[in-house]
């Protein structure tokens, strides 16, 4: 008895949950007749590609890294004065044109320029709070 009593519960308790609101019928939902096609896209009438002109460079022969950079940034700006006066002082004509490319090589030849440096290079990275100095005795 008690088994048929739980038996009737259970089956109420499914059948309860199929009732009522048409479930997966009665929904709310777009109508798939209702959407209308998008227009075609076409080229506009202005368009013409036009020859070019006799004497112009062919496109294949342009520097397009070049021209985008030209269009990015534009023309390298002019040097004041006092700036062409400091590279001059630092020897701006002398320079090596590869010496970004040798500069890391391991036969370099360095000079050695103490503990001090060596120091300074290996401090840890930080804001300047913490720091501390202390002048040897």
């Amino acid at each position: 008895m008690k088994r048929n009593l739980i038996l009737a519960a259970g089956l109420v308790a499914t059948l309860s949950a199929c009732g009522g609101g048409g479930g997966l019928f009665n929904r709310a939902r777009p109508d798939e007749f209702a959407v209308s096609r998008q227009a075609p896209l076409v080229v506009p009438p202005d368009f013409a590609l036009v020859p070019p002109a006799p004497g112009t460079p062919a496109a294949a022969t342009v520097d397009s890294r070049g021209e985008a950079l030209q269009a990015m940034f534009g023309p390298a700006a002019a040097r004041s004065a006092s700036e062409n006066a400091t590279l001059n002082a630092a020897g701006r004509a002398n320079a090596a044109a590869g010496i970004r490319s040798s500069a890391g090589d391991p036969d370099t030849q360095v000079v050695d320029k103490g503990a001090t440096t060596r120091d300074i290079i290996a401090a840890p990275e930080g804001d300047g709070q913490d720091a501390r100095a202390a002048t040897p005795q």
